[in-house]
């Protein structure tokens, strides 16, 4: 029983951690924010990777083939897993201001971080982060041609 809980207040631990971690990246208010051309989900992470965020790269491309098929195939929205400690990598974390592991969508000047969601729901409830990126991307289509 102590391992159980144990295990489960280190889980919280390192989800919250990476919270705040990417904080720096600012979801902001949407009305006043643009859309861009084009919709593209960032998975950054570490080399070393635990099962959960195996689990959150797997569902989040799962999703996004699984939601999106024809937008995928046009290139209107795209799913791009990258290995921040791989110096080809670096580049464009820092464009997306991310340090940590970051489940990042981006369009034009809307910048959403679902790296809590991402962690919160990969492993026990995948359906719920399929509807955290539905809803984060659906009202960003609308202005994808």
């Amino acid at each position: 029983m102590k391992k159980i809980i144990f295990g489960s207040l280190a889980l919280i631990a390192v989800v919250v951690f990476f919270s705040f971690r990417t904080s720096g990246i600012s979801v902001g208010n949407e009305t006043s924010m643009k859309p861009g051309d084009k919709v593209e989900v960032f998975y950054f992470h570490l080399t070393r990777r635990c099962v959960t965020c195996q689990a959150v790269e797997n569902e989040s491309r799962n999703a996004i083939e699984a939601l999106y098929p024809e937008q995928v195939k046009k290139g209107n929205v795209s799913f791009t897993s990258l290995n921040i400690d791989l110096e080809g990598s670096k580049a464009v974390a820092e464009r997306c201001k991310v340090t940590g592991q970051t489940l990042l969508v981006l369009s034009g000047d809307v910048r959403v971080d679902l790296t809590d969601k991402g962690f919160m729901y990969a492993t026990t409830s995948p359906e719920k982060l399929k509807a955290e990126i539905k809803k984060t991307i659906d009202p960003l289509l609308i202005s994808v041609k």
